[in-house]
C-alpha cells in the first residue's frame, strides 16, 4: 500500500509509545516502606490486555510476552479492528 504524498511528511517522526500494563493507588505511608525486593500489586489481572498509547492517545491493546531477554506485547486489538493470526 503506498502513502499520499503529504503523509510521506510525517512518517518519520519520532512518536512517544507507552504501554499501560497496570496500576494502583497506595497510601504515601507504603510507598516510604518500598526497599529492595518490595512488590507492588497492580489493578489489573495478569492475562488482561495492556493498552498502547501514542503520544497519550490509545490506539490498540495486547498481551505481554517475554522475547529472550525482554519484554514485548502482541497487538489483539488496533482501533476497533481484532486481529486473528
Amino acid at each position: 500500500m503506498e502513502n499520499p504524498s503529504n503523509l510521506n511528511l510525517v512518517l518519520d517522526v519520532p512518536v512517544s509509545l507507552t504501554i499501560e500494563l497496570g496500576g494502583c493507588q497506595l497510601p504515601m505511608r507504603e510507598v516510604l516502606q518500598f526497599t529492595i525486593g518490595s512488590v507492588v500489586q497492580l489493578d489489573k489481572a495478569a492475562d488482561a490486555p495492556v493498552e498502547l498509547n501514542v503520544n497519550g492517545k490509545l490506539i490498540a491493546r495486547g498481551e505481554v510476552v517475554v522475547i529472550e531477554d525482554r519484554y514485548g506485547v502482541k497487538i489483539t486489538e488496533v482501533l476497533g479492528q481484532t486481529v486473528t493470526a
